[in-house]
């Protein structure tokens, strides 16, 4: 009998766990890793009056997974949603579930926080993640942009 990801707000004691799945993302987008980045990201986890969270699925007790969210507001609507940054699995425990496992405890999140939605971006060659976000997600026909700060 295969294992079920169970999925769950991330703890002080999963910081080891948290950095090898955050430095797998980090590799993933071929970002360096820069130990000041890991510190001000957990830094953020760890800090209840920030807006980042973190969700970790775990397989048989093992973290296979990340996904890093956070409420914004939504001014078109008067709402808010949840946008979520960065979503992994290591590749050990790709078709385990544990990404589609954080997507439906964000889901959950969204209906219980009275957000309008979850919204996230992934990079157009992403196809294993695709898959997963065709069967659960909408795709929608916005197209990105990032401006440079001034200067």
């Amino acid at each position: 009998m295969a294992s079920t990801a169970v999925v769950r707000p991330v703890e002080a004691h999963d910081r080891e766990a948290w950095g090898e799945l955050y430095r797998g993302y980090r590799d993933f987008y071929a970002k360096p890793h820069d130990a000041e980045v890991f510190e001000t990201v957990w830094g953020w986890l760890m800090d209840p009056d920030h807006e980042t969270r973190c969700l970790i699925a775990t397989v048989d007790g093992v973290p296979v997974g990340l996904g890093h969210f956070r409420s914004f507001a939504r001014p078109i609507d008067g709402g808010r949603g949840l946008y979520l940054d960065d979503l992994f699995t290591s590749p050990g425990a790709r078709g385990s579930g544990a990404g589609g496992a954080i997507l439906s405890r964000l889901a959950e999140i969204a209906r219980d926080e009275g957000a309008s939605l979850v919204r996230w971006i992934t990079a157009a060659d992403n196809e294993t993640a695709r898959r997963l976000y065709d069967r659960v997600a909408r795709q929608t026909p916005w197209v990105t942009y990032d401006l440079a700060p001034a200067g």
